[in-house]
């Protein structure tokens, strides 16, 4: 059987400590065999399956489908049928729905005999069912959300056992964007006391004046022992223990699980948490029985920080003003479809904190644990998102939607609740399109009734609803919907223009921009009273697959970055504005005026590029942007003038125009100063003809010269992200280079995604090729279980091959 990982308690954080042995969590990500569509009988034990494919986990199957082209008479065909279809296939990415099977064998030890046996499920995409030795044990109505499925007495010890799993894509109109299918995201099985043990997710960790400390633990007893000694230990930043205590804990009459109280805990200089100083602490829970035996443990990383949501200020974190600098995109992770691999999620954030950005919303469903917990480590503030639309066709299409918001949030808001990222949360986004709601009231009696329960579990954050348009429809816009009256703050998607109107009329008002759009990118921040407002999130600011506005177009094309992270210009202008103290400037050249509308906004931004590979005598129309003062630009040494930024033009400011500049091969130079001072410089030049590629891996192995470098874990689930580049004989980018790149890989690696940047590519994310677009594509290789050397080659037509040596430990 596959190797598996044993994991100290629930997170890898909390492995350190000498516990471990009382609560056990396997990782069950390795070793499945796959099928693609539906099975008959696939759930029995005896079937078999020894033709199926080996995967391992996350997994996303869909990825791994041929894209799907509407014939050339659906594109003609202007009837519903054929508006199905076309949405159908433009909003899930061009692929097919349809089911998946997983089968797994695991033999447990005779030593988890007497113990309480869970599995856990961090999502099933879309909806799943879950089958033990045949038997259906579980399963999930809306993958997004995490479950567990108690297994006691099910799962058979010493002896072989099988775990299938059936997962479904639904209907293609059971969701607006590409979701992928299958196990996403990782499988676990968690072994605990029978007698006295820790309920699921069962600390409530907050904070008060940044130096008290409230823990609230859940318990179970279901032995003889009606008492218990809860022994707290609080572990600073630096691994230092800061505070240990213990507080008694009687079995209530009327119940065997309860939520305890422990002794308020107070930090002195406490180090808190912020974007900038991301501080994490550690609580650790023993739960002693009255022997003074260990029953379980439990452990939670928090920080030590104050939120406040204020009318007329926005946002404060520890009492300072906060601006939202972020972005709202979908789940996916370009190459890699759906499957939630924590270093792609930190690829991601780490980029995003690169060029100023400070917030994520989670659009429009909870992304997985890992994703928060990087929150917490790089200082991201996230609204928590649960829902887009409250119907079944939103909500994955197997029950209607007022049967799932009962269970789904306790789970969410549970999981997440600790976690310094997470300041708001929010329920749902855009109801004001479907009137489907339930009641028929666009969502306020759905919200009284949502609201009350996420209070439940926290009372410490604040809950919204993003909406657009403000009102009922695109007319009516005079007023805000009777749902803005309900939330604890005003999330507007889109309509920044109203906060001022909506703040004089109900100065009880804190406004949201929940999504921006980047066609509109600078207007939109500059316009807003930055000081009052809570910030803003941009929508699609990373290319993603699904919501295409038109074959070949395979998703969402508008954004700052593409698909596979490589920066567009306009990246440089949300740069210079979300990181206003850092001088920059940056040429961007249009090539086509975007026009592109959707949901009444327009999304279309200008097709820009950054090279200098023209037609001699073209005119070209340029943009420097730039937070200096002002901008030289020099063709070949001469210069084309001095342009002010004209920074009390909110449409205009930080980037200055240049029409008709007439292209002559060689060098383009733009120069920004402040007082007459250079401050940054940005130049593109003419390169050669490509002659040979380069890779730039983002955890290369380690030298005499370069030692400090990130380490490519040997544990089957780490990701190494290697960019493979055309040059010329100078080493420089050829952006005109397009061959079709081979990569082979020798050593304990695999490819998981082969990705570039363009979004109409008929090529696959998975396989060992892929071509170059702007002269790079991106390879993405998966470690395997055990450490050794790993050679990567890349190799293409009529340029010379690469090879790079890599190293997982």
């Amino acid at each position: 059987m596959t190797k598996k990982i044993v994991m100290a308690i629930m997170a890898l954080a909390c492995a350190s400590f000498a516990w471990a042995q009382q609560r056990s969590v396997e990782c069950l990500n390795f070793g499945w065999r796959f099928h693609e569509g539906d099975v008959q009988n696939a759930q029995q034990k005896d079937f078999n399956d020894a033709g199926w494919r080996v995967v391992n986990v996350p997994h996303d199957f869909q990825i791994e489908q041929p894209w799907v082209a509407p014939a050339a008479d659906e594109k003609a065909d202007n009837s519903d049928a054929a508006a199905n279809i076309k949405s159908r296939l433009s909003s899930r990415g061009f692929k097919e729905m349809g089911k998946g099977w997983y089968r797994l064998h695991i033999t447990p030890a005779d030593s988890l005999r007497g113990r309480r046996l869970l599995l856990q499920f961090d999502g099933i995409m879309y909806t799943g069912d879950v089958y033990l030795n045949g038997e259906l044990i579980g399963g999930t109505n809306y993958g997004y959300v995490d479950f567990e499925i108690d297994v006691t007495g099910k799962l058979k010890l010493g002896k072989e056992n099988v775990i299938a799993v059936m997962a479904d894509t639904r209907d293609a109109k059971a969701s607006r964007w590409y979701t992928g299918g299958g196990l996403f995201r990782s499988v676990r099985l968690v072994s605990t006391p029978s007698d006295t043990y820790f309920e699921r997710h069962p600390l409530y960790i907050t904070t008060r004046d940044n130096k008290y400390v409230n823990i609230t633990a859940e318990i179970t007893f279901r032995g003889r022992d009606s008492k218990a000694v809860a022994e707290v230990q609080i572990v600073d930043p630096q691994g230092k223990t800061v505070y240990e205590g213990n507080t008694d804990v009687q079995r209530g009459r009327m119940a065997r699980t309860f939520e305890l109280p422990l002794k308020e805990i107070t930090i002195e200089n406490a180090q808190l948490w912020d974007t900038d100083h991301p501080n994490l602490y550690t609580a650790v829970v023993k739960l002693r029985r009255p022997n003074g035996s260990l029953a379980d443990v439990a452990c939670s990383k928090f920080g030590i920080r104050t939120v406040e949501i204020v009318p007329g200020k926005g946002l404060l974190l520890n009492g300072k003003k906060v601006l939202l600098q972020g972005y709202a995109n979908h789940h996916t992770l370009g190459a890699l479809g759906a499957a939630a691999y924590p270093r792609a999620i930190e690829k991601r954030i780490q980029l995003m904190k690169e060029y100023g950005m400070n917030h994520i919303r989670t659009s429009h469903n909870p992304y997985s644990r890992e994703f928060i917990e990087l929150c917490d480590k790089y200082g991201m503030l996230v609204v928590d998102e649960l829902y887009d639309k409250w119907t079944r066709q939103h909500t994955g299409g197997r029950v209607d939607f007022t049967e799932l918001w009962q269970k789904n949030i306790p789970e969410w808001v549970k999981r997440d609740r600790n976690s310094p990222s997470v300041i708001a949360w929010s329920l749902g986004n855009e109801l004001q399109q479907d009137p489907n709601q339930p009641f028929n009231d666009f969502g306020v009696t759905m919200y009284r009734l949502m609201r009350p329960l996420v209070a439940r579990y926290d009372s410490t954050r604040k809950v919204t609803v993003a909406m657009h348009p403000r009102y009922r429809n695109w007319e009516t816009d005079s007023l805000p919907c009777n749902l803005a009256m309900e939330t604890d703050f005003q999330s507007y998607n889109y309509r920044y223009m109203y906060f001022p109107g909506d703040g004089k009329r109900f100065p009880w008002m804190t406004f949201y921009q929940s999504e921006a759009a980047v066609a509109a990118m600078g207007q939109n921040f500059f316009e807003m009273e930055l000081d009052k407002v809570m910030g803003l999130a941009y929508w699609g600011a990373i290319d993603y697959l699904g919501e295409s506005q038109g074959w070949p177009a395979k998703g969402w094309n508008q954004g700052v970055f593409t698909i596979d992270l490589e920066t567009k210009p306009k990246a440089f202008y949300m740069k210079s504005f979300f990181k206003p103290d850092e001088p920059m400037v940056h040429i961007g050249i249009i090539d086509k005026k975007g026009d592109q509308m959707w949901n009444g906004v327009q999304t279309g931004n200008d097709g820009m590029s950054d090279h200098w590979q023209r037609v001699e005598g073209q005119k070209l129309s340029i943009v420097t942007y730039t937070n200096a003062e002002e901008v030289e630009l020099l063709l070949n040494g001469k210069s084309l003038g001095k342009q002010k930024n004209d920074v009390k033009n909110a449409k205009m400011r930080n980037q200055i125009r240049w029409n008709n500049v007439e292209y002559k091969p060689g060098r383009l130079v733009a120069i920004a100063r402040n007082g007459g001072k250079e401050v940054a410089r940005h130049q593109i030049e003419t390169t050669g003809e490509a002659v040979s590629l380069t890779a730039e891996a983002d955890k290369p192995m380690a030298t005499k010269k370069n030692k400090n470098v990130a380490k490519w874990n040997a544990d089957g689930m780490d990701l190494q992200h290697v960019r493979i580049v055309a040059v010329d004989k100078k080493g420089r980018r050829v952006p005109m280079a397009q061959q079709e790149v081979t990569f082979s890989v020798d050593g304990p690696a695999e490819i998981v995604g082969v990705i570039n940047g363009d979004i109409n590519s008929n090529e696959m994310t998975v396989g060992n090729k892929r071509s170059l677009y702007n002269g790079v594509c991106t390879v993405i290789l998966r470690s395997k279980q055990e450490p050794g050397k790993v050679t990567l080659k890349a190799s293409a037509d009529k340029l010379k091959p690469v090879s790079v040596k890599l190293m997982t430990e």
